[in-house]
């Protein structure tokens, strides 16, 4: 038998189909295997594979995700329905349940700043760092001139180039400089990189340095959602409720440890809204746990404390960089679909959606961690899994994950065990 080997010149060149062959001859896929990549059961797929060939390099296939509907959102007087797309069981049911009891007191207040993103340039070996500063200040209307040349349809829309900004770091070891990019709705990652690209030679001649990294900021603290609701504190069960709320939410704000993942809990939310809508979720990964760092120790991206009535008030901020035109959100067709069941027109609007799934996911858990515990949640839709991975079909799933449930037994072993006891 030949050994295996991953060098296979011309990968890149080969069909979709070929390069599949490929794999499967390496990893000894059969017919089925096979077929999954490319077909998926009686549901349409979201991008066809000639598509999906252009927006990445070496394809073989096309890999969904469930999409699920979160419900009950208000958000600023107008009601949403909110597609998510993700793997994890109870996200969409926990945030529709944290929506449904922010509605009772008007539900979502969300607002966005201006659409702004940071590109870098990178300068180093700068014979004399005051007096560049000085040059790159008075040129600054220049660079400006010559980034918002790159891009002349984002400036007619009223974007582009706004400002610039230095920083040194290190003993005098580089300067940085900030072109501050109003984006308007493109996620905006393609306009800056081409502009920083555009004024890094000028920049070069200015300061007598060497323009090294020019690149995109993710950390887009120019670029912040917030969304802030009132939870009825009888809808959640009372005001010990809220109190035993309030110390979870106290653990997260003194341990690093804790507020990793009391913060994954927002994400879970956010995520699946940027991934069902065609966005960069790393992008905004990134900028959000930097956030939580700003100050030099890990946080909480949100806060909550007690109304005057005793009622929990909630609040979240932070970079949520995502664009309704451009990128994979222009070639996507589900998720050009789940924009349209959201009903949102721009990327600001879209920002304070995903802020608002963000708080209310963060809630949802919070809530659960201080009172029931996360598992009870997961457990039904856990079980369910377990029963499929059985073979259970149809109404033997419920079956099979109820008897689990109640024996406190949820594994595999004793899911096929139900399944011959009760199916033989």
């Amino acid at each position: 038998m030949s050994q295996k080997s991953s060098r296979i010149p011309g990968f890149y060149k080969l069909t979709v189909e070929e390069r599949l062959e490929k794999v499967s001859q390496f990893a000894e896929l059969n017919e089925e295997e096979k077929l999954c990549f490319l077909k998926n059961g009686d549901l349409s797929l979201a991008i066809d594979k000639e598509i999906a060939d252009r927006m990445i390099e070496n394809v073989i296939g096309i890999y969904e995700l469930p999409l699920g509907i979160a419900t009950n959102f208000l958000i600023n007087g107008k009601d949403y329905l909110i597609p998510m797309a993700i793997e994890e069981t109870s996200v969409v049911a926990a945030a529709s349940n944290a929506a449904r009891i922010a509605r009772v007191r008007g539900g979502f207040e969300a607002e966005a700043s201006d659409q702004v993103m940071i590109g870098q340039v990178q300068l180093l070996h700068v014979p004399d760092i005051e007096k560049a500063i000085n040059n790159i200040l008075k040129a600054r209307e220049n660079l400006l001139e010559v980034a918002n040349r790159q891009d002349k349809v984002l400036v007619s829309l009223g974007g582009g180039a706004k400002d610039i900004e230095i920083r040194k770091l290190g003993e005098n070891e580089m300067l940085v400089v900030h072109l501050l990019v109003d984006v308007k709705d493109a996620m905006g990652a393609n306009a800056v990189n081409t502009m920083v690209e555009a004024i890094a030679p000028l920049l070069e001649e200015i300061t007598g340095g060497k323009a090294r990294l020019k690149i995109i900021s993710n950390l887009a603290d120019r670029r912040l959602a917030r969304a802030r609701a009132v939870f009825d504190k009888e809808a959640m069960g009372g005001e010990d409720v809220v109190d035993a709320f309030l110390e979870g939410y106290r653990f997260a704000l003194l341990d690093p440890y804790r507020a990793a993942t009391h913060n994954k809990g927002i994400m879970n939310g956010i995520d699946a809204v940027a991934i069902a809508t065609g966005n960069d979720w790393r992008a905004i990964e990134a900028g959000a746990h930097a956030y939580a760092a700003r100050d030099g120790t890990y946080k909480p991206l949100t806060r909550y404390w007690k109304d005057d009535d005793g009622n929990l008030v909630g609040e979240i901020e932070l970079p949520i960089a995502v664009g309704v035109v451009g990128g994979a959100v222009s070639i996507h067709k589900k998720a050009q679909i789940c924009r349209k069941i959201l009903g949102v027109k721009t990327a600001k609007e879209l920002a304070m959606i995903l802020a608002s799934v963000g708080l209310a996911q963060n809630f949802a858990a919070l809530l659960a961690l201080s009172t029931v515990g996360i598992q009870k949640g997961h457990m039904e839709l856990h079980a369910q899994n377990i029963a499929v991975m059985a073979g259970a079909k149809g109404d033997q799933i419920d079956e099979v994950a109820q008897r689990m449930i109640k024996e406190g037994k949820i594994r595999l072993d004793r899911a096929k065990e139900l399944m011959k006891e009760l199916y033989g």
